[in-house]
């Protein structure tokens, strides 16, 4: 009889923590889908979480670089902010040195500023992206192996 009661207590009190399935759950922990090899070097994996959610009015990604990879010179016709959740990442404006960025950082690129952001030549990075997504982002140039290779090196004597 004592272990029918308590049973029937667990069982009651589970029930009371159980999540309604009405609720739409995900994770952003998954790694997402392989991105088609456009607009970036290297292999990269992109999760959207929140995507053209007009009554919220902002998307929200994760993605996740591979070490030596780059998205190419673009802007968004809203703000942009990036919170790096692992790794590390290298972030430039169009007329600035460029910044490595890491785990637990947040920076914010107002709209219509051109800009690029990278892992680091030796780290994979993961961040979130937040954004409008009223207009596609705005493509405006290629950032090369050439280009990358020389911002990681003055990035990394930089640091010494």
């Amino acid at each position: 009889m004592k272990n029918s009661i308590l049973t029937l207590f667990i069982l009651a009190s589970l029930l009371g923590f159980s999540q309604d399935s009405e609720y739409n759950v995900s994770s952003y922990l998954t790694e997402g889908t392989k991105a088609p090899n456009t607009h970036y070097i290297g292999e990269a994996w992109l999760n959207a979480i929140i995507h053209d959610d007009t009554e919220l009015g902002y998307n929200i990604t994760k993605a996740t670089f591979k070490a030596n990879s780059t998205l190419d010179w673009h802007k968004h016709s809203s703000a942009q902010v990036l919170i790096i959740v692992d790794g590390e990442a290298y972030y430039q404006e169009r007329g600035k040195e460029a910044v490595i960025l890491k785990e637990g950082d947040l920076i914010k690129c107002e709209k219509n500023i051109e800009h690029w952001h990278s892992s680091s030549k030796d780290s994979d990075v993961t961040y979130l992206a937040f954004y409008s997504g009223e207009q596609p982002t705005t493509w405006t140039e290629v950032v090369t192996q050439d280009y990358y290779d020389g911002v990681a090196k003055k990035l990394k004597a930089s640091s010494k």
